[in-house]
């Protein structure tokens, strides 16, 4: 469809940054790769977010692995989703062979096998060391996206958050969450939160509790807890490298909403914690977000409102974040709209459902004098995407389908015994390996539930002694009935006698008289 020259040169002018950058591959026209049509994407423009999307099979692990490769040897820490366990091979150079050579030789860009420094995280503990988070750092409309509650329920939420930030109650794992909703439910605290806070429905309160026990049922409760992870730890650098820290899901991966919730958090704690830092020369962390439509299927309004805040503030931080899905009709607009830099792989249109999806991708793509965007992105094969990216000006290059380079690092998992001794001899084994169980909300709760318990039999004793001296003073025992009616007795006939004397006396003064 075009003179291979005009192209190379237009493809190369569109992407020659000035500074340094990642080199994804070269351009494909009419299904020749030309060498000389260079994609390159700035690192300056890293932090201005990205999508990585394509159907199953298409490639997107290993874009995501490439991508990551150069990161760390550029100085810059890297964050990824380890899905199935298969990208801890990144700490192993890979293996040369025919077809790595030839995709080498076609691209002028020679395969030099390589490892790099990797750290393997899992929120469970049982394939990585622990990544955990407190329940207060994860706050009330993430846990309530995890426990499925409805408006309703996560403001009440809110609320019990709200009460333990005041009351100076902290909630680190479930049992200081569980012990507080009970305390201001049908504890002390229900009459005390009455007028400040709004009562709480037994009704609503028994929905959370039965949530949070099916949560913990589940076995995956521990990512709740201390020693809390500290995000200072995913900036790390081993010889000028940066670290690509994996966290590996495979053993929760019937738990999407949990770790996609989670990673949302991880991003959180970030924008809270770094200072703004405006547009660098490379970012100072990448955070790649596998599987990112599971984060935005059936999200509440205040759930996607703050993603959408997240991303697009976090930037100023100097983070770059790529979601990886299967299509950009995964993204809400909201979001999608802020990723400048876009790989996207092959897409298939089976089902009416696909049809339509790429048709509306097809539409977020600017013209191109090269390409029908909808012929190439149902004829990509595995390894290409059609890319288009932010400029060190902003702006964005041309669209151009992108024969990519191979990762240099191994392309599945280490074996066994290797991924335990990157587990053990890892410096964040001894630092996390052990949870803390400090003083919290739970024991605190405990404490105030037996003094108030103290306090009201103490009172009820009162009570009961008030009672019993009242009794007293209007009821007369035996010996005292006896002792008033003798007193009476002795009284009635001591005044008879007197009457006898006072009438003998009399009598004898009369008779005196006459």
């Amino acid at each position: 469809m075009g003179d291979q020259s005009k192209f190379a040169e237009k493809i190369a002018a569109s992407y020659n940054p000035k500074g340094p950058f990642i080199f994804l591959g070269a351009g494909l026209l009419d299904g020749e790769v030309v060498a000389q049509a260079k994609v390159n994407l700035a690192l300056k423009m890293m932090n201005r977010h990205g999508l990585i999307a394509g159907a199953t099979g298409t490639g997107k692990t290993r874009t995501l692995q490439l991508i990551a490769e150069q990161l760390s040897d550029a100085g810059v820490p890297v964050f990824l989703l380890d899905v199935k366990g298969d990208l801890s091979g990144l700490d192993q150079p890979g293996e040369s062979n025919p077809a790595l050579v030839e995709r080498g030789e076609a691209l002028e860009w020679p395969f030099v096998p390589s490892g790099f420094p990797v750290e393997l995280f899992s929120l469970t503990g049982k394939v990585g060391n622990p990544m955990r988070l407190t329940v207060e750092d994860f706050g009330p409309v993430m846990l309530g996206r995890i426990l499925d509650l409805n408006d309703t329920q996560t403001g009440v939420l809110a609320a019990v958050f709200k009460y333990a930030e005041d009351t100076q109650l902290p909630l680190v794992d479930f049992a200081d969450l569980k012990k507080l909703l009970t305390y201001l439910t049908d504890g002390p605290g229900a009459e005390e939160i009455k007028d400040s806070y709004g009562r709480i429905s037994g009704s609503t309160s028994g929905t959370m509790l039965r949530k949070l026990v099916a949560l913990e049922q589940q076995d995956v409760s521990d990512i709740f807890g201390e020693r809390e992870f500290d995000i200072n730890d995913l900036f790390g650098r081993v010889d000028g490298k940066g670290v690509i820290s994996l966290l590996n899901i495979s053993d929760i991966q019937d738990q999407p909403i949990l770790f996609s919730t989670f990673l949302l958090s991880l991003l959180a704690q970030l924008f809270k914690s770094l200072p703004e830092v405006g547009d660098l020369d490379k970012p100072k962390l990448v955070f790649f977000f596998e599987e990112a439509h599971l984060l935005f299927k059936d999200a509440p309004k205040a759930f996607l409102t703050q993603v959408e805040q997240i991303v697009r503030l976090i930037r100023s931080k100097g983070v770059g974040v790529f979601f990886c899905t299967q299509a950009p009709t995964d993204i809400p607009e909201s979001v999608l709209g802020q990723l400048g830099n876009r790989v996207q792989h092959a897409l298939r249109a089976f089902t009416p459902n696909d049809a339509e999806a790429l048709r509306k991708t097809v539409k977020t793509y600017p013209r191109s004098d090269f390409y029908e965007i909808d012929r190439v992105l149902t004829s990509l094969g595995t390894g290409q995407a059609l890319i288009t990216v932010l400029n060190d000006k902003g702006i964005p290059t041309e669209v151009v389908a992108t024969h990519l380079i191979p990762p240099r690092a191994v392309m599945g998992p280490v074996d066994a015994q290797r991924y335990s001794q990157l587990v053990n001899a890892s410096p964040f084994y001894t630092k996390y390996h052990e949870a803390v169980d400090r003083r919290s909300a739970a024991e605190i709760l405990d404490e105030k539930m037996q003094a108030h318990a103290a306090e009201t039999a103490k009172a009820q004793v009162e009570k009961q002694n008030t009672k019993t001296i009242g009794r007293r003073s209007t009821r007369q025992t035996p010996l005292e009935a006896a002792q008033k009616a003798a007193t009476t007795t002795l009284a009635r006939e001591g005044t008879k006698l007197l009457a006898k004397l006072a009438n003998g006396l009399l009598a004898a003064m009369f008779r005196r008289k006459r």
